[in-house]
Parts: structure tokens; C-alpha cells; sequence
């Protein structure tokens, strides 16, 4: 970011590619939408990049990054909560889209139907579990899970305090936990 704040169009170049597919995700995750993630995204690239003179490297610019994104994710679920879209049977162009990876990477077991069903099934359960969540318990999860970011940083980046990160897991782990009991085989 540093370079980037010098004028090296190159360097954020580098720096897009290296977070936008993690950035889009924690998006998709948040809006349940494959199209708002990446507007967002974008949204979140280029406020980087008008903010870019002003930059102090005050933390490791993931958080700053993150924080940026979490503002973003914010505005957005509140402006979406005041105006409701209705979606038409289809109309979701991202809603099953698949990485061009995806299907090379599987074994050749994993494509039979009933496993492609079982993985849908867990993704939807897992998804709607995630759903259960308010934004602040959502976007800790999955900074720390997905991002594997540490709890100052967490805590940083939703500006609260280390401790406060703690128990904002916590409680969202014993709602995971209660939503997904029932779907638990003991």
C-alpha cells in the first residue's frame, strides 16, 4: 500500500488481485449475493485507492482493508432492510455460478448426484446457520475463520476492544451451535 501511496499503479494492481476473491466472499457471505459482492468490492477497491494519500500504515493493511469493507457491508444491509427488491424465479445470474476450477479439483466420486445434493444441502444449512447471525457476530466469524485473523485485529478492524472480539465469537458460536443441533447425528 505503501508504493500504491507513491503513485505505483502496478502495486495496487497487486493488491486487488491479492484480496479481491477474499473481499467478494466475505461480501457474498454477509449479502447472500454473488452480483452485490462484487459491486462491494469494487465499491471497497476504489475507496482504497481515493484514500490512498492519506494512508498511514497505523495497522497491517488487511485490517485497514476490512474495516473499509465492513463499513461498506453496513451501509449496504441497512439501505437493502429499507428497500425491499423482488426477485424473480432465475434472475439470480450469480446464485449458482461455479468457479471453473471447482469441477476439475473434485473427485470423480464427489460428482456422483447424491453427494452433489448432500453439498448443497450443507452449504444451504450452513448458510442459513450463518443467516441467524447479527452483522457484527457474522463478519467476526468469518474475519476470523476464512481470514484467520487474530483477535486484536478483529477487534481493530469492528473497532472493539480485544476482549469484547472474545465474547462477540463466543455467543456467535453457541448460536451456530443451537441452530445446527438439530441437523447434528449423535
Amino acid at each position: 500500500m505503501l508504493r500504491v501511496k507513491d503513485g505505483d499503479e502496478d502495486a495496487f494492481t497487486e493488491l486487488v488481485e491479492t484480496y479481491q476473491d477474499r473481499v467478494i466472499s466475505i461480501f457474498s457471505n454477509i449479502l447472500g449475493s454473488q452480483d452485490a459482492a462484487e459491486d462491494l468490492a469494487q465499491e471497497t477497491f476504489m475507496r482504497v485507492y481515493r484514500a490512498r494519500a492519506g494512508y498511514e500504515p497505523q495497522a497491517k493493511f488487511s485490517t485497514w482493508l476490512f474495516r473499509i469493507a465492513n463499513n461498506l457491508a453496513s451501509n449496504a444491509r441497512r439501505t437493502s432492510n429499507r428497500r425491499k427488491e423482488v426477485q424473480f424465479a432465475g434472475t439470480e445470474s450469480g446464485a449458482h455460478r461455479n468457479s471453473p476450477s471447482e469441477g476439475n479439483v473434485a473427485e470423480k466420486s464427489a460428482l456422483m448426484p447424491a453427494r452433489q445434493l448432500d453439498k448443497a444441502e450443507l452449504v444451504d444449512i450452513i448458510q442459513n446457520a450463518m443467516e441467524t447471525l447479527n452483522d457484527r457476530q457474522r463478519i467476526a466469524v468469518l474475519l476470523n475463520k476464512f481470514e484467520e485473523m487474530s483477535y486484536a485485529d478483529i477487534a481493530e478492524t469492528l473497532e472493539m476492544s480485544p476482549p469484547a472480539v472474545k465474547s462477540l465469537l463466543s455467543r456467535a458460536r453457541e448460536n451456530l451451535r443451537e441452530f445446527l443441533e438439530n441437523y447434528i447425528q449423535m
